[in-house]
């Protein structure tokens, strides 16, 4: 547990809950018996990449007072995540979310989150405002937007940090979470007033500001006061954009065995990358390689790559670049 003086590098705020994936792949659930119980949620994958890199990190969520609850905060502390900001939740159950293998690009998703979701129960209140404006980095979701109290909540929190560096916005978009993608686009244009770095692929950025052409959704990103903004662009990489600097990186080749889990590393790779300062080009390439490492295998949070994993995909990804270009 981080002292009082020893506040979080990485504080993510969002979705936790628990991951149950089938044990066999290429077969639906109703032919699937046995599964991996796993921790999941989008926030708390971030915060455990962003752990695995060697940040300290915090998450800000809610669970439920049952078992799956209490194996969520668990899981983050093995995994070395601060779980001293999770809200436990007295009515509404810890979300479970199943999930389909159909390697290499087709992974169903089926989430349980009714009647409420805890983490989207998260009020003002319930926050440590401190924390969030000490935290080094800071990363929240559009999920996060999608209810009441948790889009109050998060409104409170970038007030308190005042648009401090390294406040990054995940563009995810699920759309079984909003009444409408106008909805969605309505409260990403209130949260894009608040934060400096905007991350998405280009359906999430046509939500965001209505254009899916990468370097026009950067542009428009950019032109919302973001300071950075990266775009996913699937088999053509990622472009990554400021005000002074544009980089694509292409995407690095791996044996995909379950693509959930690839964004969310992804994510805690750029949480390190921009911590560390390093050039863009370096971090979005660290950031590809950690997002292919966890597409090669089937769990997500347990499965968030080490600084020496990264480093070694990177270096064999431009081995072979170079003897390519040799050929």
């Amino acid at each position: 547990m981080l002292g009082v003086q020893q506040q979080p590098q990485v504080l993510a705020f969002g979705r936790s809950g628990v991951d149950v994936y089938p044990l066999q792949t290429g077969v639906g659930l109703e032919d699937v018996e046995t599964f991996g119980k796993f921790l999941g949620g989008s926030a708390a994958n971030v915060a455990v990449a962003a752990a695995r890199l060697g940040r300290s990190a915090a998450l800000v969520t809610g669970v439920g007072d049952d078992p799956f609850g209490r194996f969520v905060r668990r899981s983050l502390r093995e995994l070395g995540v601060d779980d001293r900001h999770v809200v436990v939740d007295r009515e509404n159950p810890t979300p479970v979310t199943f999930c389909e293998i159909f390697p290499p690009d087709d992974f169903p998703l089926y989430f349980y989150r009714r009647p409420r979701a805890p983490d989207l129960q998260v009020r003002p209140q319930d926050l440590d405002l401190d924390a969030v404006r000490s935290a080094d980095l800071f990363w929240c979701t559009v999920t996060g937007l999608s209810e009441s109290p948790s889009r109050e909540a998060h409104h409170a929190a970038w007030q308190a940090r005042g648009r401090r560096d390294h406040t990054v916005l995940d563009l995810d978009y699920r759309p079984m979470f909003w009444e409408s993608k106008e909805a969605a686009s309505a409260q990403v244009a209130r949260a894009l007033e608040h934060v400096t770095v905007a991350v998405g692929n280009r359906e999430e950025c046509e939500v965001a500001v209505g254009e899916s052409d990468p370097d026009r959704a950067a542009d428009a990103l950019l032109e919302r006061g973001v300071r950075l903004a990266v775009v996913k662009q699937g088999p053509r990489g990622v472009l990554g954009k400021t005000r002074e600097e544009r980089v694509v990186v292409p995407p690095t080749p791996v044996d995909v065995v379950n693509g959930l889990g690839a964004g969310d590393a992804f994510g805690g790779s750029l949480c390190d990358g921009l911590l560390g300062g390093l050039p863009l080009e370096e971090v979005l390439r660290r950031c590809n390689a950690a997002g292919a490492l966890v597409a090669s295998r089937l769990e997500c949070s347990t499965a968030m790559p080490t600084h020496e994993e990264v480093d070694a995909h990177v270096r064999a990804h431009a081995t072979a670049t170079q003897e390519a270009g040799r050929a």
